[in-house]
């Protein structure tokens, strides 16, 4: 134990540094964790999909859909095998979207991955398997589609949940009421003009 603290505590002169960098980078990561609402992404609140803004149309028309009365975004779009796989993917998503919205790469119309389309047919069958039964789709999955067998749900049903067009620009009206900002107010810092007053 005492050899492997020797290992881990750096020599005397470069205590203050480290613990400089180490301060700074758990100060950025609390921010971090705070501003993008981190813990909102471990429930089930729909609302944790509008923590940015590029969600918005996605959001609006599922919850004026019929969708929106009795299933979540994660009914539909994480797997529902277990729950480690759950919050497997929903990291996997979720580091996805944070990388794409924080450097600006986002699209202006979100298409599904093709792990997604595995998943979200996956739980149109969990969902409505009565159905699918009377009408011989229950066996089509994403990896059979992709060989060009059979067709997925949304296929036919173009306008569930999310409707045809999604895009940002095609849905202008489509306006939520987002959370109160999280930046504290010492944080926010605005340009000001040439008496140095705020803008």
């Amino acid at each position: 134990m005492g050899s492997l603290l020797s290992v881990l505590i750096p020599p005397p002169r470069w205590r203050l540094p480290v613990a400089a960098v180490l301060g700074l980078t758990a100060g950025i990561g609390g921010v971090v964790f705070y501003q993008s609402r981190a813990w909102s992404y471990l429930q089930d609140d729909p609302k944790a999909c509008i923590n940015c803004h590029i969600m918005i149309p996605q959001y609006s028309t599922w919850q004026h859909s019929s969708h929106g009365r009795v299933a979540s975004c994660n009914d539909c779009h994480v797997p529902h095998t277990s729950l480690a796989a759950m919050y497997y993917f929903k990291a996997k998503d979720g580091l996805r979207h944070s990388t794409l919205f924080t450097l600006g790469m986002e699209q202006q119309v979100i298409r599904i991955t093709e792990p997604s389309v595995a998943v979200v047919q996956q739980n149109c069958l969990r969902c409505h398997g009565n159905l699918n039964s009377e009408v011989s789709t229950s066996k089509v999955m994403g990896p059979t589609k992709s060989h060009g067998e059979g067709k997925l749900c949304w296929e036919c049903h173009r306008e569930v949940p999310h409707g045809r067009v999604t895009s940002l620009s095609s849905v202008p009206n489509a306006r939520m009421q987002l959370e109160a900002p999280t930046i504290p107010d010492w944080m926010n810092i605005k340009p000001t003009d040439h008496d140095g007053v705020k803008k």
